[in-house]
């Protein structure tokens, strides 16, 4: 018996040691060199240095200057820890409910009648840090109002953060919105 466990327990230890020690290892090192800043969560840092966020997980915005993120369904929103769909099917009584609350606070917010998909709906991880650049665009007056700017210099900002599609053809244009609200900060500094 112990000549038939011998190679057995001698296989689960090189495997561990391969395949759940040196491989990680060898991937995180990879991707430290190939790509540290992704490889370290994409952190944002403000003028100090303290990390404000991550261009890879969304945070809620609730001022009226900035543009607001899409909702959010992971634990009481954008938390990482509890990152997950709400798992709310179509025909849902509850989810449609919190749809049509949140179309009537967004038509409220912007006065339009068409609202983007993403204005209220979640994403799938419930962290998604991006919105479409129709819900930014759809934003544009209240944060230029908020800030006491033209609509179009806001436009401009929107527009200048806007990312295209991943070589051209991967995915659809979106707008950071962590991004966007910094540089809308650094536009225009003195609004509060």
């Amino acid at each position: 018996m112990l000549r038939q466990l011998r190679p057995a327990i001698v296989m689960i230890a090189l495997f561990t040691l391969l395949l759940g020690v040196a491989y990680p290892l060898a991937i995180t090192g990879v991707a430290q060199v190939a790509f540290p800043s992704q490889a370290d969560g994409s952190l944002i840092r403000d003028a100090q240095g303290r990390v404000v966020g991550s261009a890879l997980i969304g945070q809620p915005f609730a001022e009226a200057r900035y543009l607001h993120p899409r909702p959010s369904a992971a634990g009481d929103g954008y938390d990482a820890s509890a990152s997950s769909g709400s798992n709310l099917g179509p025909l849902n009584t509850d989810l449609a409910e919190r749809i049509k609350t949140d179309a009537a606070a967004v038509r409220a917010d912007t006065g339009a009648t068409v609202i983007p998909a993403d204005a209220v709906t979640t994403s799938a991880s419930g962290l998604d840090p991006h919105i479409s650049p129709a819900y930014a665009r759809l934003q544009a007056a209240r944060v230029a109002q908020a800030r006491r700017v033209d609509v179009r210099v806001v436009q401009q900002v929107i527009d200048a953060n806007t990312e295209g599609a991943l070589l051209g053809f991967i995915g659809q244009p979106r707008v950071n919105v962590l991004l966007t609200n910094r540089a809308l900060d650094a536009r225009f500094p003195a609004a509060t």
